[in-house]
């Protein structure tokens, strides 16, 4: 195991992985920006290193920095968290290269599965159920493309291989409005990303957002962990999110897990992993992996039991998956509301001064934060603040928890979402389940 990590993030994420090390007995080296040098992590760790300035690029971005900041601690491996480097294939390269080890998988399989276009020829490959699409990035031929819409049949999507975060996409309803979203697309995802290559799927016009948590150990053991259904989102970010997915055939869920199980062990993945799918009409469609631990990690550790942290930690060791299949058995139901610095209405980000911050408890809640009293929440960063998760032996017990724990919740100084969490957790839609990716933005009205 290892004797030391270094933990290449901040906020909650951080804070959530140094617990798992302290209870690992590993010892913990907290990055930090120069704003974030009170972050409780930062107060938690063995040590602790100010890697740059406040801009992302300069300090949580700047992998000469981290590498250096592992050199001089004597750290043995790095966790990335999630966001930021965590599936960034150069520097899991190379922190490989400079003899420190990658807390998830090679190089070369973040580079495969972060490509849009050859994910998902691994995942057909795999028997993983898929969009039907272009198969391949578009050419450069105008007709040849307008051949290939007809084939998908209209309305389409047009998708940046390197994209993500709801960046570089272009819904297309009619064939004159074809090659004109096809070159725009092209030019946004070349400033964005760097590469130009856009491929082209079938556009869903009401499916669920469902994703799959697995864990593999890259010596031929993979598991899944259920799945989760991540539908309320704007502006393609998540919002709420719960497990096990609601409303789904079990027969048809038992095909899709088991296809991701085949999929990591065909493409030698190591670590914990998300495969992202559209559900609609009772049929899945791949649209992506996350090569890293999730932001809605806890709901499924709430109906498992697994600590999905420390097993990550322990098969990126060298370690064999501690867990068979047969072991992994959903118990009740579990929901994450994602707090935010934000104005409930306009969204706006609001930073400053938490003059009082009180957690709620009781059986069954959660809290992952690294908010306390007297914080101040940067402007620099993403907005999000803590993560109130809840569960229950069934749906609306768990759901009937999170609406008590968000009356509970105090943030004073900052305006936050919680009056959106909490109507957002008494809509008669979502009580009854299974709404669609495009619930939310209507209820907005966006």
């Amino acid at each position: 195991m290892f004797d030391k990590i270094l933990i290449a993030n901040r906020g909650e994420i951080a804070l959530r992985v140094l617990r798992a090390c302290k209870e690992m007995n590993i010892a913990t080296v907290a990055v930090h920006s120069q704003v974030d040098r009170d972050l409780k992590h930062v107060r938690l760790a063995d040590e602790s290193v100010c890697i740059g300035p406040n801009p992302s690029p300069q300090s949580y971005l700047n992998i000469p920095a981290i590498i250096s900041a592992m050199e001089i601690t004597d750290s043995v491996a790095v966790h990335p968290g999630y966001g930021f480097l965590a599936e960034n294939a150069d520097f899991a390269e190379q922190v490989q290269k400079s003899g420190f080890t990658f807390i998830g998988p090679d190089a070369d399989v973040i580079r495969l599965m972060g490509d849009k276009v050859s994910a998902i020829a691994a995942m057909k490959k795999a028997g993983v159920p898929t969009v039907p699409g272009s198969d391949g990035p578009l050419p450069a031929n105008g007709e040849r493309c307008l051949e290939i819409a007809r084939r998908i049949g209209y309305p389409v999507i047009i998708k940046a291989a390197a994209g993500g975060g709801g960046r570089g996409m272009r819904v297309v309803h009619t064939e004159a409005a074809l090659l004109n979203a096809i070159s725009v697309t092209k030019s946004e995802a070349l400033a964005a990303f760097g590469d130009d290559t856009v491929y082209m799927e079938k556009f869903l016009q009401n499916p669920r957002h469902v994703e799959i948590q697995v864990m593999s150990d890259g010596q031929g053991n993979a598991i899944h962990l259920g799945d989760r259904d991540c539908s309320l989102q704007r502006r393609h970010q998540k919002v709420l999110e719960e497990a096990p997915a609601p409303g789904i055939p079990d027969e048809v869920r038992k095909q899709v897990l088991e296809s991701c199980v085949q999929a990591c062990v065909d493409i030698g993945y190591r670590g914990a992993g998300t495969f992202e799918f559209l559900y609609e009409d009772e049929r899945f469609y791949f649209i992506e992996m996350n090569t890293r631990i999730q932001v809605e990690h806890p709901v499924t550790e709430m109906v498992t039991g697994v600590d999905l942290i420390r097993e990550q930690i322990r098969v990126c060791a060298g370690e064999k998956l501690s867990l068979k299949q047969e072991d992994i058995v959903i118990q009740g139901h579990s929901f994450e509301c994602r707090i935010n610095a934000e104005d409930p209405k306009t969204f706006f980000p609001s930073p400053g001064r938490v003059n009082n911050f009180h957690t709620p408890g009781g059986l069954g809640v959660r809290v992952d934060s690294h908010l306390y009293s007297g914080y101040t929440v940067p402007a620099n960063y993403d907005s999000m603040i803590a993560k109130l998760i809840t569960h229950g032996e069934d749906r609306e017990t768990a759901l009937a928890r999170m609406r008590v724990a968000l009356s509970e919740l105090v943030v004073d100084g900052i305006r936050t979402n919680i009056p959106l969490q909490e109507s957002l957790v008494r809509d008669e839609a979502f009580a009854r389940g299974g709404i669609n990716i495009h619930y939310l933005e209507k209820k907005l009205g966006l």
